[in-house]
């Protein structure tokens, strides 16, 4: 299972995540009501760290054309959308920035797990979210085993390390954010214990 680190606002976060082996790493470009948000600028810096294996996600919320014109140009591999948008919209960004796409289907229900499939052939990953953005509401994770499509699957949503096990392969990845904070900052010690025990779930199966 592979995992993406979400809401990184600073250097040593960024490098702690990317030398330990972070699927993915997060940065939440232009909603400003989250306490995780960053300036261009910020993101310019840490989007500019070396990245190894790692891809860098740039996190919108309806973004306008000229965010996506002005975000295009840092060094990230995704762009993570919320909001709603037709298939065609995603796939014209998709096309004229040159970014892979991850949607997020934001889930109060079971039904609104199939909300995919207007993107299942378009979209690169698909996340399914909790219903309340920046609050990491739970929800049942087993509906994901709904879902007959070969789409690679993420699952947010108050996921912490004493979780792992439970959802281990439920899905393809695991998008973390709150549990690994202190104080609304990102806490490097529990960044290392969550990816180390990742890391061993993964070599035990």
């Amino acid at each position: 299972m592979k995992v993406k680190i979400c809401g990184l606002s600073n250097a040593e976060q960024v490098k702690t995540c990317v030398d330990l082996g972070a699927n993915y790493c997060g940065f939440i470009l232009n909603y400003p009501k989250s306490h995780r948000f960053i300036q261009l600028e910020k993101a310019k810096e840490l989007t500019n760290i070396e990245k190894k294996d790692t891809k860098y996600v740039g996190v919108l919320v309806n973004p306008k054309n000229e965010e996506l014109e002005k975000f295009s140009k840092l060094n990230i591999d995704y762009f993570q959308v919320y909001g709603n948008y037709n298939k065609k919209l995603i796939s014209d960004i998709k096309l004229k920035f040159n970014k892979k796409i991850i949607i997020a289907i934001q889930v109060k229900n079971k039904k609104d797990i199939f909300n995919y499939k207007q993107y299942e052939r378009i979209a690169d990953i698909i996340l399914w979210d909790s219903s309340g953005f920046e609050l990491s509401l739970d929800w049942n994770f087993d509906w994901i085993n709904s879902i007959q499509s070969n789409v690679t699957k993420m699952i947010a949503g108050n996921i912490n390390i004493d979780k792992l096990e439970k959802i281990f392969n439920l899905a393809d990845v695991v998008d973390v954010s709150g549990a690994l904070e202190t104080n609304k900052v990102k806490d490097i010690s529990k960044i290392k214990n969550f990816l180390n025990n990742l890391k061993k779930l993964n070599n035990e199966n």
